[in-house]
């Protein structure tokens, strides 16, 4: 459907989920790389957090586009040959897709600017130290914060060894493109490695980017996978700064790439990618994670679909409103409900602290979809049941539902 210079919320809504994989067909078989390949065209980078209450966030934006997905082809494509994806700051700690290291080596360039205050300390007053680690590193790699420290050379008392200063040598590096993550351990942790060890050969000779066009890139690939945004929220997908985001969003104007429109209600103007579509329906029934690129800017969000979200794991208990780890759940082309989930998996069980319906949603079909995912979820995550609602005000249809199925 051709997209008007004048859009609705409701167009706007679909015209963003349609950019976000949303209304791409599901995998009707076996899940392979090819999957996992079109969502990455569409997002171009998926957030990762340390937070394992449910799932790792990285692994839930695929889930929530693909359903359940073998968790082992994200980890083929980020840690084994041929790499796929390289860890960066992209929007916060990200999974990039490789192909667009190049256009981030400005900020590996500006790191001196950009890096925050105890990595830049040690590259100033340690530099020695720095270049200990990117020896160990080199020479031991792939290696761990952990493995570095416990190693250092304890004669060296000058230097101020301890674990964080270490690993503040360590980020820098990874900051600016000296070092990379070979992989992750068990916990977590990051394996340090040099980039001609983990990264292809290709992207490693591929030429560097004025930093121009690399902002230019970057903001179109924000608005590619948006859709539809303000100013702000293509900045905020990259996470680039303010100047050069704003010229690079003119250029692209001028190109034809982005065409400006406007959307009832939104006060800044909207910016719509040339290859945005707006599809008639959208289909959805799948949760999406905290950490899903669709719901990355707050303000947006609530503008896009009414809701009003907030992750709550840093909210002292007794202050939360729904609780520790909640994930919207999207019926349609609106968020219907909202459930707070835990895995546990020493006994099988995905427990559901709360439960609450968003305003406007049907009661019994939401809890007959949201039923229906929960155990779908559940399932994925190899637990064996899904215990009923505990509180919210949404616990009591939810947990008919869930018997009933």
């Amino acid at each position: 459907m051709a997209v008007p210079e004048s859009l609705s919320v409701s167009q706007a809504r679909r015209i963003t989920l349609a950019a976000q994989g949303f209304t791409d067909p599901k995998p009707g078989g076996a899940t392979d790389l090819r999957h996992l390949r079109r969502v990455l065209r569409r997002l171009h980078l998926i957030q990762m957090d340390s937070v394992n209450v449910l799932q790792r966030a990285h692994f839930m934006p695929l889930y929530s586009r693909l359903g359940p997905y073998p968790a082992g082809l994200l980890e083929r494509a980020a840690y084994r040959r041929p790499r796929e994806l390289f860890e960066f700051w992209g929007h916060e700690a990200s999974l990039i897709r490789a192909d667009l290291q190049p256009l981030f080596r400005w900020r590996m360039a500006r790191a001196h600017e950009l890096a925050w205050g105890n990595m830049r300390r040690v590259a100033v007053e340690q530099p020695e130290l720095v270049a200990w680690v990117l020896d160990e590193v080199r020479e031991r790699g792939p290696i761990t914060a952990a493995e570095v420290e416990h190693d250092a050379p304890r004669t060296k008392d000058h230097w101020g060894w301890n674990w964080s200063v270490v690993k503040q040598a360590l980020e820098w590096l990874f900051y600016t493109g000296q070092v990379t993550a070979a992989e992750r351990t068990t916990s977590f942790a990051r394996r340090y490695d040099v980039p001609e060890r983990v990264l292809p050969p290709a992207v490693l000779a591929a030429p560097t980017p004025e930093p121009a066009a690399a902002f230019r890139a970057l903001v179109e690939l924000s608005a590619q996978a948006l859709g539809v945004a303000a100013e702000p929220e293509l900045r905020d997908y990259f996470r680039l700064p303010v100047r050069e985001c704003r010229a690079a969003l003119a250029e692209l104007v001028e190109a034809g790439v982005l065409r400006p429109v406007t959307i009832a209600g939104w006060k800044a103007p909207a910016y719509l990618h040339h290859e945005a579509r707006l599809p008639r329906r959208v289909s959805a029934a799948t949760l999406v994670s905290p950490f899903d690129p669709l719901i990355w800017e707050r303000a947006r969000t609530e503008r896009l679909f009414d809701m009003a979200y907030r992750i709550e794991i840093y909210v002292p208990q007794p202050k939360r409103l729904y609780g520790y780890y909640v994930l919207p759940f999207l019926l349609g082309d609106r968020f219907a409900a909202r459930v707070d989930l835990k895995a546990e998996r020493k006994t099988g069980v995905l427990q559901v602290p709360a439960a609450w319906i968003e305003p406007g949603a049907d009661p019994e079909a939401t809890a007959d979809a949201l039923a229906a995912e929960l155990f779908r979820l559940a399932g994925w995550l190899g637990l064996e049941a899904v215990a009923v609602p505990e509180r919210g005000d949404f616990a009591g249809p939810l947990a008919a539902a869930l018997k009933a199925v």
